[in-house]
């Protein structure tokens, strides 16, 4: 770093640059815009940075090496020149036997890991033939009501040899459940079954509404599914503790920063509150950020998490465990900056924010496909989705060292301040009771609506660019693109294999099942084990997840509980 009298000779250079250099230049010319800020109530950008701007940083206390506390620069003392971060296109396709076909092509195509969209009755807990979920079956990803349908999903896919990552949140315990049985069928140790449940219901409440039950009852089945998996599945991650969806609501970086890891602390301090020990716990703790567009807020963002979870973590819950410390994270990049117009521009929205989150240490990544803003994307975007992450980790160079951005002026400066207005924003939701006050008294709801609000009104007046949409537009009629569509008949064929399935199996042990599963909810066991047996019966996820409405009672929102 600089000493006193270099920082004072840098100072001295900066203001002769801004009369002699700079001032006269945007007096004769002017600038684009008047302020430049990152994003929407977002950090302000100065025109020039300096080693002025982080003379006060202390390399070793919160930059570090990687795989080091405050692991700023990563988790990983190798990071990406070890291993590359895991290829995870998001998939789910109508039926079972259309996922397992999209799955093994993405496999063949060189993804190295899984990633399962479900459609929305099986992410509300609703079979296919359930009243709530016609019109929607398969429609957003795919379709499971039983251990057959998840069979179907996996086959030819050795789950010893492929890691999964499920977004699901409220039935979460019931797919982890088909999951793990379908590994025990295969004949999988239960110990090398390797994947993440999203399973993060609290950022559901605030940004998403795919809830079920009471935010109570819904923390006591996640620390449940702690308990469960940390003697199970060690190597399976028990929970994505996920921003992506707040970014997607209309948020900050900084909010969602802030908004993510509340939603942790509260799902260590429910795990603490039940007995579990934290550093037994925590090293399966798993996060899921979203990537937008500005290459650099991203990459500081990611910094300022790590560097934030690190202390949480010591501070807070007097962890013990460097990997109770580590910040592990999936990114997406940013759904809610596609375009339908001209949507060839999405393949380049998206290599940016790939980059960005390459750039900021991710472990996992989706690319979404340009077709996203439209429908289900197709086979040939996906590939070419795929092919971003492969020429980015293969051809650009920006793998090849670790955490490339550190010791930029406006970098560091930016990670500080991301950090700064991220903890700000926590002791406000320390002062509200923690996340669930924030969210049961709709604070953090009407935070991101105000920014999402804000971002519209400037696309609206065109403050903010959005190349193709309110800029850059053309005259002639966008050409017609084959888009993925879910055949109205798969939804019949998927409701007659449901009642086949009931027809065939023994009721006897599945309504026994049931009732143990019952019994276990009302009382204070550990659900785990008694949802497996239930789904080996032949249980759907529906009748599974009524057991839980009929103990638990169903949340509406605006309610207090």
């Amino acid at each position: 770093m600089f000493d006193d009298e270099d920082l004072a000779e840098i100072r001295e250079g900066k203001e002769s640059w801004k009369e002699e250099t700079y001032g006269p230049t945007v007096e004769r010319f002017g600038e684009r815009k008047e302020d430049f800020t990152t994003d929407t109530g977002g950090q302000a950008v100065k025109p020039l940075y300096t080693p002025d701007d982080i003379a006060d940083k202390d390399y070793e206390e919160e930059i570090g090496f990687p795989g080091e506390e405050p692991y700023t620069r990563g988790v990983y003392s190798t990071m990406h020149r070890g291993r590359l971060w895991t290829m995870r296109q998001y998939a789910g396709m109508g039926t079972a036997s259309e996922t397992n076909e999209r799955f093994h092509y993405l496999l063949d195509q060189g993804q190295t890991g899984l990633s399962m969209a479900f459609d929305l009755p099986t992410q509300m807990g609703h079979d296919s033939d359930a009243a709530m979920a016609q019109g929607e079956v398969g429609r957003s990803g795919v379709a499971i009501d039983s251990i057959e349908d998840m069979k179907t999903v996996f086959d030819g896919i050795p789950l010893d040899e492929v890691s999964t990552s499920m977004t699901i949140n409220a039935p979460a315990s019931v797919l982890l459940a088909l999951y793990i049985a379908v590994g025990d069928e295969q004949g999988v140790d239960r110990e090398e079954l390797r994947g993440t449940i999203q399973n993060d219901i609290l950022k559901e409440y605030a940004a998403r509404n795919t809830y079920i039950y009471p935010p109570e009852s819904s923390m006591r089945l996640i620390t449940d599914i702690f308990e469960f998996c940390a003697e199970e599945t060690p190597k399976f991650n028990t929970i994505s503790i996920s921003g992506y969806h707040i970014r997607e609501a209309g948020s900050t970086a900084a909010q969602e920063v802030a908004f993510t890891l509340g939603n942790g602390i509260e799902y260590v301090e429910a795990a603490i509150d039940a007995g579990l020990d934290v550093d037994e716990f925590a090293p399966q703790l798993s996060f899921f950020f979203n990537a937008h567009n500005n290459i650099f807020e991203e990459a500081a963002k990611f910094r300022a998490a790590r560097r934030m979870w690190a202390q949480i973590m010591e501070e807070r819950f007097d962890a013990e465990n460097p990997k109770s410390k580590q910040l592990k994270f999936h990114t997406q990049t940013g759904g809610s900056t596609l375009t339908a117009q001209q949507i060839e521009n999405n393949v380049v929205r998206v290599s940016y924010q790939a980059l960005a989150a390459v750039l900021g240490g991710t472990q996992s990544l989706h690319t979404n496909g340009k077709d996203e803003a439209l429908a289900l994307p197709t086979e040939e975007s996906v590939r070419t989705a795929l092919r971003t992450q492969q020429i980015l980790a293969h051809e650009s160079g920006a793998a090849d060292t670790i955490d490339p951005l550190a010791g930029s002026y406006y970098v560091e400066s930016l990670t500080d301040d991301i950090e700064e207005e991220a903890f700000e924003i926590m002791d406000e939701v320390d002062e509200r009771g923690g996340m669930r006050g924030a969210i049961e008294e709709q604070w953090v709801q009407r935070q991101i609506q105000d920014v999402a609000f804000d971002r519209q009104e400037e696309i609206e007046e065109g403050e903010r660019v959005i190349v193709g949409v309110n800029e850059f537009e053309v005259e002639d009629a966008e050409p017609e693109m084959d888009l993925e569509s879910v055949d109205e008949e798969d939804e019949q064929r998927q409701i007659e294999q449901l009642e086949e399935l009931r027809e065939r199996r023994d009721d006897d042990a599945v309504e026994a099942a049931l009732d143990d599963l019952a019994a276990a909810a009302e009382g204070e066991e550990n659900v785990m084990p008694y949802i497996v047996d239930a789904v080996k019966a032949k249980a759907t996820v529906g009748e599974v997840c009524n057991v839980f409405r009929d103990v638990f009672g169903e949340y509406q929102q605006g309610v207090s509980v």
